[in-house]
């Protein structure tokens, strides 16, 4: 019987690997152990806590029991907040109308549903307006203003957006209004001449409420509202529900006062009270679900939030978020769905188009040290999220953009042939000279600051925007030749060729069979995790992929063991969009998060993996052995002489081995528990199996 060979299938069979590049935390032993104790937590979270920046008592006891944690009240942080109580209280007994100004991602919708529930219960008057992200584009805007005006609103309450908008809230205080901004958003040089304004940027970096996403800003607002007005009872929970979705859903930190209210947001969600939650959570398949993790928002319900906002009416997701009637909240939720199935094809679609263009070969992803890719009758509701998807493919910065119709006639006209285009060094069709403007979205790497390099672009830009790691942009299609070699230079400024890979940040090494459901449930206490506090990432060196298939769309399904323990335990783990790396080594390195899979009431944890790459460990094949795959398992095999004639003999990752002499319809199946027994070669699936052995070991042997 042959013996598995220990050493990498790259010997045989070329590796086809994500070319990433891993970050690993640096080891501290004696820290880790002393917090371990402390807090009888494995040492591999312990270790993890430790690379979240925690070393004292203190501040883990406050990180993993938030509740305890004293608050200041939000009144003495936002210095504005009082003023903007007694603005709304105004409105509200003097009968004064309210507009809510939103915005059209899930932060913005979900501000916007939470204001309106809450100053509907307390008795305001109050209607809301968002502007449309094809016509208008982000935030509030002068013709908003001017209804808003002629339609009698006194008082103009903007949601996630606002701290930009200095002309706008200038001519809203020109006509008389009174505006109340709540923003998260930069502050810029010029602050509105707004009423009141309140903004975590504006108040002290070592203060809890820093990090709150607009949502968070809507809910101080409300709660402490409700507070001065005595009328806290049955408001409460349904704020909290709506505060949790958008907080995870526009990616805020879950630190500070975000991981504490999460946190019991997340307790309330599964039982909801909010008939469009519930229908929600039902249309996405989590009815039933015992509790909920930040994941569950972030790749189910946030995503049929946002893609109205990206595709339909914002209105759909307001009346779901707004309604008590189980029948509407259904039919907004089904609306959802629909649109959210519509902005899955158009980003597939979009995402292989763009793959296509690179995999061309006329553009220098690395020398350039940034990827701008542009064409036309592309979605630009959509593009960000292609964008992201490109990031994580190729590790470069991504500006993406789509052209649009320019409504001067006259002034299309004007734009030449080649300069309209040119498209990230690729010609496109004639079909698109009489177009005029690019919209497009960026997203960034760890190394490159999104928001700076459109600010060094600035001259050859109509409008931009963003932060760090994210941002929007418009120009002329006529400055796309300047725009490139604007982004390229600024790339090189601040790039090197070794961060053009995309990162995996890693916390601890552990063994497979350190992996259980005790650890799992331990990282319990380290959730909420998301932005600020991700989920640990672990990696093992030097495992063995004993099975792997392809499931659903370019997904892998895979089996791993421990190849440095003996009888290390086998663990699944599924890798997302890994597809076009099938098959994958027999021996790999991997990155991964732990995962909870339930199916048919079992429960087990699974690996989700981030990362792969070759071991360290030299190859060392015997030249007689060759290994193969078929039908999506590794086996190895060899022919040799002996003293009858030539031997066949193949094994596979479970011990079993089969041994066939030339020109035998019968062979020998040994198994690892169950001894030896004949079988016939000539019949399925010793056949087949027989035939891919001696087709790869053709080229080995000469046979």
């Amino acid at each position: 019987m042959l013996h598995q060979p220990r050493s990498p299938l790259a010997a045989s069979i070329p590796a086809k690997l994500p070319d990433q590049r891993w970050q690993i935390a640096p080891i501290q032993l004696e820290q880790a152990e002393a917090i371990a104790q402390a807090t009888n937590l494995s040492p591999l979270l312990a270790q993890v806590l430790l690379n979240r920046g925690m070393d004292t008592p203190e501040q883990i006891q406050a990180f993993l029991n938030p509740e305890n944690q004293v608050l200041p009240s939000p009144l003495e942080d936002f210095p504005d907040l009082p003023l903007s109580l007694e603005l709304l209280i105004n409105a509200i007994n003097s009968r004064q109308r309210i507009a809510i100004c939103g915005d059209y991602d899930a932060d913005g919708m979900t501000s916007t549903a939470l204001l309106l529930r809450a100053l509907r219960f307390l008795g305001a008057q109050v209607d809301y307006a968002i502007p449309s992200r094809m016509k208008d584009g982000y935030g509030i805007n002068q013709r908003i203003v001017e209804e808003f005006y002629e339609d009698g609103i006194g008082l103009i309450l903007t949601v996630d957006n606002g701290i930009a908008a200095y002309e706008p809230i200038a001519r809203a205080r020109e006509l008389g209004l009174t505006v109340i901004i709540t923003d998260h958003h930069d502050v810029p040089s010029q602050i509105p001449p707004a009423n009141t304004i309140l903004n975590p940027k504006l108040i002290a970096e070592d203060s809890p409420y820093r990090g709150l996403a607009g949502v968070g800003v809507a809910y101080i607002l409300a709660v402490s509202l409700a507070q001065s007005l005595g009328k806290t009872q049955g408001l409460n929970q349904s704020l909290l529900e709506l505060f949790t979705l958008g907080t995870i859903a526009d990616l805020a930190p879950l630190t500070g006062v975000n991981r504490r209210w999460v946190r019991r947001g997340l307790q309330l969600l599964p039982k909801s009270k909010l008939a469009g939650v519930q229908a929600l959570v039902q249309v996405a398949g989590l009815s039933g679900a015992k509790d909920l993790k930040p994941e569950a928002i972030g790749f189910r319900l946030g995503p049929r939030i946002n893609a109205v906002g990206r595709l339909a009416d914002p209105q759909i997701v307001i009346e779901l978020l707004t309604t008590d009637e189980d029948g509407v909240a259904l039919e907004r939720a089904m609306q959802c769905e629909q649109i959210n199935q519509q902005r899955q094809k158009l980003c597939e679609q979009i995402e292989q188009e763009a793959i296509a263009l690179c995999e061309k070969g006329d553009i220098d992803i690395q020398g350039d040290r940034v990827l701008v890719v542009v064409q036309p009758n592309w979605h630009h509701g959509v593009i960000g999220i292609v964008a992201s998807r490109l990031v994580e493919r190729y590790g470069v910065p991504v500006f993406i953009g789509t052209y649009e119709e320019e409504t001067d006639e006259e002034e299309t006209a004007d734009v030449e042939t080649d300069e309209a285009g040119e498209v990230g060094g690729l010609s496109v069709s004639s079909a698109i000279t009489s177009v005029a403007k690019i919209r497009g979205s960026a997203r960034g790497i760890p190394e490159f600051n999104v928001f700076e390099a459109l600010e060094f672009c600035r001259d050859c830009l109509e409008k931009h925007g963003g932060h760090k790691a994210a941002g929007g942009f418009s120009l002329k299609a006529e400055n796309l030749t300047r725009f490139r070699a604007y982004l390229r230079a600024f790339a090189h400024q601040c790039l090197q060729p070794e961060h053009l890979k995309p990162l995996v940040e890693i916390d601890v090494a552990a063994s497979l069979n350190q992996i259980s459901y005790s650890l799992y449930a331990q990282i319990d206490a380290l959730h909420p995790c998301g932005i600020a506090n991700p989920d640990p990432v672990f990696w093992s060196a030097y495992v063995r992929v004993c099975e792997q298939k392809q499931i659903g769309k370019g997904h892998l399904k895979v089996t791993l063991q421990d190849e440095t323990l003996s009888g290390g335990q086998k663990i699944q783990a599924i890798a997302w969009r890994w597809g076009n790396y099938h098959p994958l080594p027999r021996y790999l390195d991997v990155a991964y998060r732990l995962r909870l899979n339930e199916w048919n009431g079992e429960i087990s944890v699974e690996l989700e993996l981030m990362g792969a790459r070759l071991p360290a460990r030299p190859s060392s094949l015997p030249g007689a052995f060759t290994e193969f795959m078929h039908k999506e398992r590794f086996y190895t095999c060899n022919l040799f002489q002996n003293g009858s004639g030539k031997e066949l003999q193949i094994n596979n990752a479970e011990g079993k081995s089969l041994t066939v002499q030339k020109g035998q319809k019968v062979g020998i199946l040994q198994e690892a528990h169950a001894g030896t027994r004949q079988v016939n070669v000539c019949q399925p699936p010793f056949y087949d199996l027989i035939k891919a052995a001696l087709s790869a070991l053709e080229g080995k042997t000469g046979i």
